[in-house]
């Protein structure tokens, strides 16, 4: 969905404009969460899941893809699920 609502606008912008409105949405997430207004969250949660998904785009990174593959139902780095990592 977002390579067809933005590729074209995205790519135009580049990796690094894009990487600087993804890191502008981050800490815009980081303010929400002090806020602690669900509606504001969820606003914040997707845009950065957009922007995130617009760098990956132009990079031509599948990022559903990417994160299936790394996480493939299990921890990565214990192979479980759910994660047992210690801290």
């Amino acid at each position: 969905m977002m390579r067809q609502l933005y590729f074209h606008r995205d790519s135009k912008r580049g990796i690094d404009g894009t990487y600087k409105w993804l890191k502008e949405e981050l800490e815009e997430l980081g303010e929400a969460l002090k806020m602690n207004d669900k509606k504001a969250l969820e606003d914040e949660f997707a845009d950065v899941m957009a922007w995130l998904a617009s760098l990956a785009n132009i990079i031509n990174i599948d990022l559903e893809k990417a994160a299936f593959n790394k996480y493939a139902n299990k921890c990565p780095k214990c192979g479980h699920s759910p994660c047992q990592c210690t801290f």
